[in-house]
């Protein structure tokens, strides 16, 4: 049984009048540590949840990997704040809290069941009752589940292992390499402790597996991309023009404050995606004007809340094979698809090869006709970094040495899944690269097709 209601959050209603004038300056560093606590709390939680047997994800992994190189200012914070992990009379994950002031209670990301954790909002109190598991905890090796067939080939593995060196990028931290080939595992590798099943955050690569949702319910007949998102107040509301279509392919035209769009209130804040993602102002054109923003596909994945409330992420991951997936969601329920799902290497590779099979699984079409096409076509405004893009994946734009026809999902710290049709062939890497380190997908994909043509 979820827990569904949240205690209020406490206010210090009886402060010394001096204390309520803070400077910038310590408002910031106030935040900093409030933010940083969330951060902890929420991986942990998430880590340990998404593997409760602690075979692969333990509290030293992800203490390890998950919290060291990440954002400047919050990277110490995260090692000398003090966790305890809860567990409940099963011996599973219940929350994970995190101290960071001592006015306040401890940051909370509380295990939700197949949504995974949920960040409480700063403030919460701590949960009273216990998360009751129902069903298999770890689906690894059901007979359900998607077999990963191998047929290793001694060039391509070598290739996969040149990843977890520093070839392609000095600092960088490989943790997964799967290399498939026809639905065959050509070859693979692995950082100590890390095997096809071990699952991390996938970061933005969630924001493919949101633009697959959406394909998913335009299959079903419950979307278009071609309709409105819904954002704004009513159909005066000139943000009312922006269609689904332009939320994926990031050309809303809205404002966003940061580049990239970090949306830290969200991610780590305990923040709700209604409050935080939709009520942005619009800026330019809807489809003039591309800005990468979480919160163009946070609208996206609103505009088929309805949908979702009927299918959520977990039936079709499960559809899929992909048992080790869990899409994490607000405390409020609505999901955070533009970057909080935890998934293995082998969930991802199930995964690409959906798009190999031209969104068919299994001899049941689970994405329209001409899916692949759409999410792969640079048809909207365009980045200017070297990748083009298209609706929710990325593209490779011609470089040398990679068919025209490639197209990836990608995400921070080093997340990919490359998807090149012409070659029937699925790359995915896993990484945990440390801020100011990156992978060099291009030379790496580059590289590893060389051993399959």
């Amino acid at each position: 049984m979820i827990r569904s209601v949240l205690a209020a959050t406490a206010l210090l209603a009886t402060a010394p009048l001096a204390a309520q004038s803070v400077s910038q300056e310590d408002l910031e560093v106030r935040y900093e540590r409030a933010l940083a606590a969330g951060y902890k709390s929420l991986f942990l939680c998430g880590a340990m949840a998404s593997d409760p047997t602690g075979l692969r994800r333990n509290e030293r992994s992800v203490e390890e990997y998950e919290l060291t190189g990440i954002y400047g200012a919050l990277d110490p914070l995260v090692r000398e704040l003090e966790h305890r992990v809860e567990r409940g009379s099963d011996g599973m994950i219940d929350y994970v809290a995190t101290d960071w002031a001592d006015d306040m209670p401890p940051r909370v990301a509380e295990y939700r069941g197949v949504t995974g954790c949920a960040l409480l909002p700063i403030g919460a109190a701590l949960p009273t009752e216990e998360i009751v598991r129902a069903g298999p905890i770890d689906r690894v090796g059901d007979p359900t589940v998607a077999p990963i067939a191998e047929t290793l080939s001694p060039t391509v593995t070598a290739a996969a292992e040149k990843a977890l060196g520093a070839s392609y990028g000095e600092g960088t931290r490989t943790t997964a390499v799967l290399v498939r080939q026809g639905d065959v595992t050509r070859g693979k590798a692995f950082a100590p402790g890390f095997d096809a099943n071990s699952t991390q955050r996938t970061w933005s690569v969630a924001k493919s597996l949101a633009a697959t949702l959406v394909g998913a319910a335009v299959q079903a007949g419950a979307a278009d991309v071609s309709q409105s998102a819904g954002l704004g107040i009513d159909s005066t509301d000139p943000r009312r023009a922006i269609t689904i279509d332009d939320a994926l392919r990031m050309a809303s035209g809205r404002y966003s404050d940061t580049p990239g769009n970090r949306t830290d209130p969200l991610y780590m804040g305990g923040t709700t995606v209604a409050e935080s993602a939709l009520d942005w102002p619009l800026l330019n054109p809807p489809g003039t004007v591309y800005r990468y923003a979480n919160n163009d596909t946070l609208a996206a994945v609103m505009a088929i809340d309805s949908y979702l409330a009927e299918n959520p992420p977990v039936a079709l991951f499960e559809r899929l094979g992909m048992h080790s997936t869990a899409a994490e969601t607000d405390w409020q329920g609505d999901y955070i698809l533009s970057s909080q799902v935890w998934t293995s290497a082998a969930d991802l590779a199930r995964f690409g090869q959906l798009y190999l099979n031209d969104g068919i699984w299994r001899g049941t079409r689970v994405l329209p006709e001409g899916w692949v096409d759409y999410v792969s076509e640079p048809s909207g405004p365009q980045p200017d970094n070297g990748f083009g893009y298209g609706a929710g994946f990325w593209l490779f734009n011609d470089h040398q040495g990679i068919p025209s026809d490639a197209f990836a999902a990608m995400g921070n710290r080093g997340q990919y899944v490359v998807i090149v049709p012409s070659l029937n062939t699925v790359i995915v890497r896993r990484g945990e690269d440390p801020a100011g380190s990156r992978f060099d997908i291009v030379a790496f994909t580059r590289d590893v097709l060389e051993t399959l043509r």
